[in-house]
């Protein structure tokens, strides 16, 4: 269940391959007593190994769904889960903020039929499921302002997760957005903001700090993924990153909503939940906001990021808080289901496709039952290149340290390297080249390259299926 891009023949490429990878290596490490939070893998040997941020907090139940299910059938029940985690946790929160259940689950469906959020889960970004302990971190707010303070230690550990599982991005709106909130319901409950701070700065360090993601990006790429103002009511974004339509129903009843908070005099929450829907929103715009390019430049964190839709699951959260207090307000009978109907109609966005997974390649079959040696994968691509997510994919059924690997916050002296044999190829230095990386096995994908080809079609492969070959030098 995935974007359904073309696998010519093996995997698909995309980033619910990395993000397979980076839950899988959790419960892997763990089997062979090594750090879950180290990546002993990839762009080796070049750099020192990785941190594994992205195995937090959800490697470890991944772990066992892989385990009993395998990797295709995980990923699926993995995406699943992320629609009744989404919905679930943000009833839970509602419940708690007083709401009647049929209202709550309301909200929670809206929720987690967010068009943004499905085009995420559809696109494999981790960001879609880390955003269920927001709603988390609220309905521990509520829980510790009614009954006990010891609640804040769960909103703690929810809000700290974000940062902590290398989504710093989704941390610049999560964190002041719960921190607006706890100034208006509890607020002792600002003080869990401090350790997702700190967070947020450890992460920073110890994940993007000397990489190439590190310089930040262009304003160029900005551009290229900023929404029009129109997309927030079309259904017909062709890039997945820029679906930020919002559904008629949900924009109706959150005003609605919004109106009843005022009439009620809850101004503390009408502001939070209306800075919470409009400024994420109004950012998504991005090069097509006036003054956000002087904004992006010289705000610390902004700078780092190319996608300005990325804020967008917090405006889903507060605009399905608005529904929910909208459908609250009206005591007919069924009114909740026949909300929830109209959602199911116009939510939909046809995101999901199936999508060629290979999983089991007999080609890094054999790889995986011959001695233990450094393997490179061609064609060579940079380490931003989505394409590289079919080496990790590969790496799941074939373990051992790789030259390459995929990541937009790679190792300089990866990218360097990388880039050394994208030019070596056509040249005699390529033989000289994999010798100083101690390479020992070659894979040759579906792009071969002519003097790839040339250079290893004559040795007997080690294995190989369909266009993927396998030799050992």
């Amino acid at each position: 269940m995935a974007e359904g891009r073309p696998g010519h023949g093996e995997a698909a490429p995309g980033d619910h391959l990395q993000t397979g990878y980076q839950l899988w290596l959790v419960g892997h490490q763990l089997e062979h007593g090594r750090a879950p939070w180290r990546d002993p893998y990839s762009f080796q040997p070049e750099a020192k190994r990785r941190w594994n941020l992205a195995g937090w907090p959800f490697g470890l139940p991944y772990w066992g769904l892989h385990r009993a299910l395998g990797t295709v059938l995980a990923w699926n029940i993995f995406v699943l889960l992320g629609f009744l985690g989404a919905g679930g946790l943000t009833a839970l929160w509602l419940r708690e903020l007083g709401l009647r259940r049929g209202a709550a689950l309301v909200g929670g469906l809206a929720f987690s039929l967010a068009p943004y959020l499905q085009a995420q889960w559809s696109a494999g970004h981790l960001a879609a499921w880390v955003v269920l302990l927001l709603p988390l971190s609220l309905y521990a707010v509520e829980r510790a302002r009614r009954h006990s303070a010891w609640w804040l230690v769960l909103a703690g550990a929810a809000l700290t997760s974000i940062p902590l599982s290398g989504q710093l991005h989704l941390a610049l709106a999560a964190i002041p957005f719960f921190c607006l909130y706890s100034l208006v319901r509890f607020r002792w409950a600002v003080v869990p903001a401090v350790p997702a701070l700190a967070a947020g700065v450890l992460a920073d360090v110890v994940a993007v700090r000397d990489t190439t993601g590190a310089g930040g990006r262009s304003f160029a790429q900005v551009e290229h993924y900023s929404a029009d103002a129109v997309d927030f009511f079309s259904r017909n974004t062709h890039e997945i990153e820029g679906v930020v339509f919002l559904g008629w129903t949900v924009v109706v009843l959150a005003l609605a909503g919004l109106g009843t908070l005022y009439a009620r005099r809850r101004f503390g929450l009408a502001v939070t939940l209306t800075l919470g829907a409009l400024v994420p929103a109004l950012f998504a715009l991005g090069a097509n906001l006036p003054g956000y390019e002087t904004l992006w430049r010289h705000s610390p964190g902004l700078r780092e990021t190319r996608v300005p839709e990325r804020l967008m699951p917090v405006a889903c959260l507060a605009l399905a808080a608005l529904v929910a207090i909208a459908v609250s307000r009206v005591r007919w009978p069924g009114t909740a289901a026949i909300v929830a109907l109209l959602l199911l109609v116009d939510l939909r966005v046809g995101v999901f496709h199936p999508t060629a997974a290979d999983e089991h390649n007999h080609a890094y079959s054999a790889l995986r039952a011959a001695p233990p040696g450094r393997i490179l994968e061609f064609p060579v691509f940079l380490p931003d290149r989505q394409e590289g997510s079919v080496y990790l994919y590969y790496a799941m059924q074939a373990p051992g340290e790789r030259v390459a690997g995929y990541s937009t916050t790679a190792p300089l002296a990866a990218d360097e390297i990388l880039r050394r044999l994208g030019r070596a190829c056509s040249h005699d230095g390529l033989n000289a080249l994999l010798d100083e990386l101690r390479v020992r096995y070659v894979a040759l994908h579906f792009d071969l390259r002519g003097c790839v080809a040339d250079r290893y079609g004559d040795l007997p492969p080690l294995g190989a299926q369909r266009n993927i070959v396998i030799y050992q030098r």
